[in-house]
């Protein structure tokens, strides 16, 4: 993360709700949560978190851009699948905490690393009890 601030801090939680001004509020780990959605179909294909590099150069590029917390660096989507997300469509919460990219898929238009489109691949049952013997369902979804 760099160390001049990329975005304006919030001024209060009013204006935050309720300026133009973009100010996002990053959370004390530095990162911000993503829903992305398909611009086509809105399925949900992933969840992931940017930080404020990452957040910049998706604004700059058009190109989805996330910060890897496993591998611990800034990653764009795709770099290595060759499945690249183009932003359609950005938008940001209620208290700026939380960001939404609609998305068109690149080359295969997968955004799970397992292959599927989605990373949303399996239904949790409900009205069950919960612990150990859940059985998960594949979705497959369209």
């Amino acid at each position: 993360m760099s160390k001049d601030p990329l975005f304006p801090a919030p001024e209060s939680k009013t204006a935050s709700e309720e300026s133009t001004v973009f100010a996002p509020r990053f959370g004390e780990d530095g990162l911000l949560p993503v829903v992305v959605t398909s611009a086509k179909t809105g399925e949900v294909l992933m969840f992931a978190y940017m930080n404020d590099e990452a957040l910049a150069r998706t604004i700059e590029t058009g190109e989805a851009h996330f910060w890897s917390r496993s591998r611990r660096r800034l990653w764009r989507k795709g770099e290595e699948s060759g499945n690249m997300q183009r932003v359609v469509e950005m938008r940001t919460d209620c208290d700026q905490d939380a960001i939404w990219l609609k998305v068109e898929g690149l080359g295969a238009e997968t955004a799970c690393h397992t292959g599927r489109r989605s990373c949303f691949y399996r239904a949790i049952p409900l009205s069950a009890t919960p612990g150990g013997g859940l059985s998960l369902r594949f979705i497959d979804a369209e």
